[in-house]
């Protein structure tokens, strides 16, 4: 049975099995009620005068412009290059462990909105490459919605207030020195690695009685009850080269002249890694120092006369201990 056929009798099964969507194939004031019921209705219909109701809002043009962010709101996040890590020091003469990011050209190269695509999220392109480096697909991709070659592509589940008009350039300036935010990315490959280095065994005993074993896992089963080893068994295998998310990091300082952005200690990945970057889930930031959906730079601002921006440390050293 071919492809086509097995996607037309799923599509009949389905019809039949929901009478709310065969009521609505009946009547077409009936699919205009959910854009999955006019999709299903639009599909087996030949009347091509059938219009629906959700047509304005699938048509709803996006403008570019700053808005009132909302406790429950969401923004984009952002693509980030991993320059590498070094230290500074505050006013007080105590070292901050910093990650050095570099925000490199990031645009919005596709909107995906509920009625159309079922989600509200926004596609962030990041860095450049040239079209004989891309797939035939990823080049039509970016001809289609009209915005230049990109070399990394990521997508961010948003509000529908937060969504931004494609081809819309969003800086280091979406986020605020101070706040908190949530690094992703894929953490440095390892190899095959023993149990010691994997997860932190101990080891066996380096005194008698144990010979050539002192970095191996002991023992992993039992005898012939159950004769086997349980599942998900810490043992040696291999390690990283995998996507983890470091939560809660400090944004310590941003660069607008050179969309450089300095965070408090380490991010997944090695050096010339990309990195996602989003507000931090659990350590909300202040809304209102936020901008909503994304910085907008005046028609006047040169990029030569911005200057760095250091979050706010206070009187009191927050990197030191009370007493």
């Amino acid at each position: 049975m071919s492809a086509l056929s097995r996607g037309l009798i799923s599509r009949l099964r389905l019809l039949s099995l929901n009478p709310a969507i065969a009521t609505a194939t009946a009547t077409p004031s009936a699919a205009s009620s959910s854009p999955a019921t006019y999709l299903i209705f639009r599909r087996f219909s030949s009347d091509t005068q059938v219009v629906d109701a959700s047509e304005e809002e699938r048509s709803r043009i996006i403008h570019a412009k700053p808005g009132v962010m909302a406790p429950s709101s969401k923004r984009t996040g952002l693509i980030a290059f991993k320059c590498g890590m070094t230290a500074l020091w505050d006013k007080w003469g105590a070292r901050i462990p910093i990650t050095l990011l570099w925000v490199d050209d990031n645009i919005v190269s596709q909107v995906k909105t509920v009625p159309k695509e079922g989600i509200n999220a926004l596609q962030i392109g990041c860095g450049q490459k040239k079209a004989k480096h891309l797939t035939k697909a990823e080049v039509g991709h970016f001809r289609a919605q009209q915005v230049p070659m990109k070399r990394k592509l990521r997508e961010f589940p948003v509000t529908e207030d937060a969504l931004l008009p494609v081809g819309t350039l969003i800086g280091v300036r979406h986020f605020v020195p101070g706040q908190y935010v949530d690094v992703t990315g894929i953490s440095k490959g390892k190899g095959f690695q023993g149990v010691m280095k994997r997860h932190n065994f101990k080891g066996l005993p380096a005194s008698h009685g144990v010979s050539l074993a002192h970095r191996s896992g002991g023992s992993t089963g039992q005898r012939d009850a159950p004769g086997k080893v349980f599942k998900r068994r810490k043992m040696a295998g291999r390690m990283g080269g995998k996507q983890r998310t470091v939560k809660n990091v400090w944004v310590y300082k941003i660069d607008p002249a050179r969309n450089l952005m300095w965070v408090k200690g380490q991010v997944p990945g090695a050096t010339g890694n990309f990195v996602f970057i989003k507000d931090s889930v659990f350590r909300k930031p202040d809304i209102s120092l936020l901008p909503f959906p994304t910085y907008f730079a005046a028609e006047d601002e040169e990029a030569t006369e911005l200057k760095p921006l250091i979050a706010d440390l206070g009187e009191v050293d927050p990197f030191m201990a009370a007493d």
